[in-house]
């Protein structure tokens, strides 16, 4: 286990990405009405690869856990996991949207300790946040689509360049 606290700071990047794109995802118009994390509750996972500046593209593995705070659907906590085969992320947040989808929050990595912020906006089925945390930015783009969430990830931070691409589904 001390190997992962060992990991490069723009891996970190990846699951903080994670985490704020899973927890904001745009829901399709109707379901926008009742609020955009209406139909989040429950269980999604699913794979993907990230791509570090200079290294070997690498397998990912997330599932998350949505819980709405209170009746309120413009308001959810997650829980996010994701491994690989050299690391592993726990990550927590909370996630407002206002009434025009403008969507903001915090994050925290709980293995690690540490945390940033997270502002962006849903339109249609697309979601564009920025993130930060000192040390670090990732600019992503995520669309949802039935039962589906395709993200995309370009962050910097740590050194190092990431990009990623991962698609989770709703169990």
């Amino acid at each position: 286990m001390l190997r992962l606290c060992r990991l490069p700071f723009s891996r970190l990047v990846l699951g903080a990405s994670l985490l704020v794109l899973a927890a904001a995802s745009p829901l399709s118009p109707a379901a926008a009405e009742s609020g955009p994390f209406a139909d989040f509750s429950g269980s999604w996972s699913g794979t993907g690869t990230l791509r570090p500046s200079g290294g070997e593209v690498e397998r990912i593995r997330c599932s998350a856990n949505y819980r709405p705070r209170g009746s309120s659907q413009h308001e959810i906590d997650l829980e996010l996991r994701c491994d690989s085969d050299s690391y592993h992320f726990d990550l927590t947040g909370q996630f407002t949207a206002d009434d025009n989808n403008q969507i903001s929050g915090r994050w925290t990595e709980r293995t690690r300790g540490v945390g940033g912020t997270a502002v962006g906006n849903a339109r249609g089925d697309r979601l564009q946040l920025h993130i930060e945390s000192s040390g670090f930015a990732a600019d992503m783009v995520m669309q949802t689509r039935n039962r589906r969430q395709s993200v995309s990830l370009d962050s910097q931070g740590g050194g190092q360049i990431v990009k990623g691409s991962i698609t989770l589904s709703r169990r």
